[in-house]
């Protein structure tokens, strides 16, 4: 028997989620991963690496509810919203028995994660105005246990229905958790659902440091809901899932100079993301400019592939999702630096 026979059969039969890292590209502009341009100046202190960190550092819970306009008792933090997402799973669904919900277009994890659990997925298709189908949604919650809504969805940029969002909420009520995947929230802030988690128990938001604060390569992510599911949630999570310097990196994120940096940079990335937006409105290859919600521009070429090998040709690594069902020609585009953004306009421009 060889060693991959050893392995599960659902593992052996897992198609694992491409990330921009696992695909590569030969390019020296990396615009596929929805990554900030730049990360900031940190400092560490290494005198306590020899011993184990605090499962969940205070300093980084009590800043994070600070931002948040939480208490602490309804955070927990993690390695990156990944950790989150499989944590959710891990926690509420029984394998082979609960199922999850989610919405596709959407971020892959949530059904790799599961299947990788042995948890069924239920799709309910996003509507064709791009929002979740909550009609379709409630209809299939018997033996759901988490639904997974992303907003700004990935890779749409489309945000969540208020309305229907509280409609799902009071439906699942003592039946499912409601996920709402904040992950690109900073870039419109006035649209959190997190407001909401006093009032609705079963409401659950995930967060993360890799997008508005730059810090992708610390891998810290947040988990905002109720202190009674923060408190399932430590049962399951790792010992120490917080490196030390991870935290201290955090911390100083977090801070008053770290916000202030943050808003900074969403702000200029929010201002990249408009002028390319208006551009790209006006090209003649462009058949629609999707959601400018997050720090990414999904867009429709005629045809998709060509300006895909374009921009591959000139250097510039971008994430095709022509595969995926109704995205037939896109291309998610991530606004990086303001010289990034004027090389990726060089290409726009040659050869309509």
């Amino acid at each position: 028997m060889s060693l991959t026979q050893l392995a599960r059969a659902r593992v052996q039969a897992l198609t694992p989620y491409q990330s921009a890292r696992r695909i590569g590209g030969n390019g020296h502009i990396w615009l596929n991963a929805n990554e900030a341009a730049d990360s900031g100046q940190f400092n560490l202190d290494c005198a306590r690496l020899n011993r184990y960190p605090e499962c969940q550092p205070p300093t980084v819970i009590n800043a994070y509810a600070a931002y948040a306009s939480v208490a602490p008792e309804q955070v927990l933090v993690s390695r990156g919203g990944d950790e989150s997402i499989e944590l959710l799973i891990r926690t509420f669904c029984e394998p082979g028995q609960d199922r999850i919900l989610i919405t596709t277009p959407t971020y892959g994890m949530y059904a790799i994660s599961a299947e990788t659990n042995g948890v069924e997925v239920v799709d309910v298709p996003l509507s064709a105005s791009r929002q979740p189908d909550f009609d379709g949604i409630i209809a299939q919650l018997d033996r759901v246990k988490v639904v997974f809504l992303c907003s700004p969805n990935n890779p749409t940029g489309d945000l969540v229905d208020r309305d229907g969002l509280l409609r799902l909420l009071d439906a699942a009520e003592g039946r499912a958790l409601v996920v709402v995947d904040e992950a690109y929230i900073e870039f419109c802030p006035e649209h959190s659902q997190a407001p909401l988690l006093n009032d609705y128990p079963g409401l659950v938001i995930v967060r993360t440091l890799s997008k508005a604060f730059g810090l992708a390569g610390i891998r810290c992510g947040f988990t905002l809901a109720s202190p009674e599911v923060i408190g399932l949630l430590l049962k399951v999570i790792a010992p120490y899932p917080v490196p030390d310097p991870v935290a201290q990196i955090a911390a100083q994120a977090l801070s008053d100079q770290g916000l202030v940096l943050m808003r900074n940079r969403v702000n200029e990335i929010n201002q990249l993301k408009a002028e390319l937006a208006e551009e790209l409105a006006q090209n003649a290859q462009v058949r629609d400019v999707f959601a400018p919600n997050g720090n990414y521009l999904l867009v429709r070429f005629a045809p998709g592939s060509d300006m895909f090998a374009r921009m591959s040709r000139a250097g510039i690594i971008l994430r095709d999702f022509a595969n995926r069902p109704g995205l037939a020609d896109c291309i998610r585009i991530t606004i990086g630096s303001r010289a990034e953004m004027d090389a990726v306009r060089d290409v726009l421009q040659k050869e309509q």
